[in-house]
């Protein structure tokens, strides 16, 4: 366990409620850097104090307080990450709100259902895309009694009374007030981006998060010189509890990512410290490298092979799981050879970077390590606030999600399932008792639907209960695992393995734009025919590949036959979720009739 840097930690006992975290942290460090954020208007990023931060945050807390709203209330937030979403967050839980986040990419009937079932009585939108994109919903939301854009919007001749600009609605200044909420009080409600059926909506307390925050810092050590790069969405419980309301427990400051597709842009812009990340985005940074080398001389590929194995054998030594070697000399020249050009790219100062949200590959893992980036992996869930693990960097195991917080208890239940309890447990599922009690029972047991083992403390996940394939025969096959190691292939983007109740595993795939080309000339077709993803010659071309992929699997977790397309799964069709988990049945009814030819057809 790491030791607490020093006095700048703000303590659950000390902060009492969210909103007294924020008080608490202008009250210490006024005039240290908060957030920095892209200033569309001057071109130019800028930066924001604890104290102007505590200035607009007051304005925010008095305009709330000229609505209708009643401590308990629900009020709703769809922005991109920036000041303005803290703003506002701290604002609602200052006046005893409970805040309730949606994603900006979401289905407008998701939206819609979040808003209907939460009983949001306001709203706050970032733009015109978002205001457009509740348009089809719009008629379901007569019960908003107030919707406030951080933009302009253009309402195409349909006025709309409850719809303010915030410059219009907020006053041109206001003091902060701090009241003294119960800090087992209802904080927010985080709906679950509902990969079976409905999203449910997590209720979090107060104390839930704050006590997951400090446990966090225990483990993981985070300073007041930190810079953070905020780009997974706030809505995302991992955002809000690490990203968000971590860093200014520690007094570090947060910079705000002004796009996915420019990430790689502000990461040289930015040059964080810390990142807190889920494995995609290293998984395509994997894959662009692993393109590149192809294209690179075999002695360029082979000095990068042993750049990585000798970093990886520093990192295990490090580790006290193996011993010195005189190999590990070579470290110091490799490094500045390769690893420091890959750090480079991200920004050149990186400390710490934390995966979390889905698994991450072993493979990615060793790369990124071995190259000399410090890389933990950590475990959670929305309905624990939502840290279980994280690997510390003095132990670290990349093929565990890490050691449990303390506080937290964990045993292995039936089918090998992963129970815990924590002060991090949520309150219940809104509105659903029946769904509470399905996944607490009533020794206080969360049942995380996860199969797992736990040895010396760690926690190493080996399925999902819900998502084994049980094939024909009896076998059991974990997907998840088999798509991780497919899409580490920069030929696929996408995957999703099927073959529950059939005589055999097949797999639906997305093939990567960029690369369908480099298959067409591998295989002599016309890189610009895209029908041509559909024929047999390149089915049996990424089948193939695959196969090489997945040969560690057991043989009966072989895959037959593949289907390729070229159109990616997306939030809009429905069939990945905002936080890019496939929705497995969604999926499964779309490509039902291809699933069954490639069962009718051998």
């Amino acid at each position: 366990m790491s030791e607490e840097p020093n006095q700048h930690i703000i303590s659950p006992e000390q902060a009492g409620t969210l909103a007294g975290l924020f008080y608490e942290r202008v009250k210490r460090s006024p005039d240290a850097l908060a957030y920095r954020f892209y200033d569309e208007q001057r071109e130019r990023w800028s930066d924001l104090s604890w104290a102007e931060m505590g200035r607009q945050v007051a304005r925010w807390q008095a305009a709330l307080a000229g609505e209708d709203l009643q401590p308990g209330d629900r009020v709703a937030v769809m922005m991109q990450n920036c000041p303005e979403w803290v703003m506002f967050d701290q604002a609602a839980l200052a006046n005893g709100l409970v805040v309730v986040p949606l994603y900006t990419q979401d289905r407008a009937e998701n939206a819609a259902y979040i808003l209907q079932n939460s009983g949001a009585k306001l709203l706050v939108i970032g733009n015109q895309e978002h205001w457009d994109s509740l348009q089809p919903v719009m008629a379901e939301l007569g019960f908003l009694g107030r919707i406030v854009s951080l933009r302009h919007i253009d309402t195409a001749g349909h006025a709309d009374r409850r719809l303010k600009t915030a410059g219009a609605w907020l006053p041109d200044t206001a003091e902060l007030v701090r009241v003294a909420w119960d800090k087992d009080s209802l904080a927010t409600i985080v709906y679950t981006s509902g990969t079976t059926g409905r999203p449910k909506g997590v209720m979090l307390s107060h104390h839930n998060i704050l006590w997951n925050a400090h446990r966090s810092l225990q483990v993981v050590s985070c300073h007041p010189d930190d810079l953070f790069l905020s780009f997974l969405p706030l809505s995302h419980t991992l955002e809000r509890t690490a990203g968000y309301y971590l860093p200014m427990m520690a007094g570090a400051a947060v910079a705000y990512n002004r796009a996915i597709t420019l990430l790689a842009d502000d990461l040289l812009a930015v040059r964080p410290t810390v990142l807190m990340s889920v494995p995609r985005i290293f998984e395509r940074v994997y894959n662009k490298i692993q393109t590149g080398l192809e294209e690179k001389s075999p002695l360029a590929r082979a000095l990068f092979r042993l750049a990585v194995d000798t970093g990886w054998q520093r990192f295990e030594h490090q580790q006290g799981r193996a011993g010195w070697s005189p190999r590990l000399l070579l470290w110091p020249l490799l490094y500045s050879i390769v690893g420091r050009k890959v750090m480079a790219k991200l920004g050149g100062r990186m400390r710490l970077a934390v995966v979390g949200g889905a698994p991450l590959s072993l493979g990615v893992a060793q790369m990124f390590i071995g190259l000399g980036l410090p890389m933990v992996q950590g475990y959670g869930l929305t309905e624990t606030s939502p840290v279980i693990s994280v690997n510390p960097l003095e132990n670290n195991d990349p093929a565990s999600v890490g050691c449990l917080l303390q506080d937290v208890e964990a045993r292995i239940g039936d089918n090998e399932e992963l129970l815990m309890r924590s002060p991090g447990v949520m309150l219940g599922y809104w509105a659903n008792e029946k769904a509470t009690r399905e996944v607490i029972d009533q020794e206080g047991w969360l049942h995380t639907g996860d199969k797992a083992r736990i040895e010396n403390n760690q926690i190493y996940i080996t399925g999902r209960l819900k998502e084994i394939i049980v094939l024909a025969n009896g076998e059991k096959v974990p997907p998840a695992d088999m798509e991780m190691t497919i899409c580490m292939d920069p030929l696929i983007d996408q995957a999703m393995v099927v073959g529950d109740n059939r005589p055999y595993l097949t797999a639906l795939l997305v093939i990567n734009p960029e690369q369908f080309d480099f298959i067409c000339r591998e295989l002599g077709l016309a890189p610009c025919d895209s029908s041509a993803c559909a024929s047999s010659r390149v089915n049996q071309f990424v089948l193939e590949r695959v196969a090489k992929r997945i040969s560690s699997f057991p043989g009966y977790a072989r895959i037959h036959r593949v289907k390729c397309m070229l159109e990616p799964w997306t939030i809009e069709d429905g069939l990945i979720t905002p936080t890019l988990k496939l929705k497995r049945d969604k999926v499964y009814q779309r490509f039902q009739a291809e699933i069954d030819a490639m069962y009718s057809s051998r």
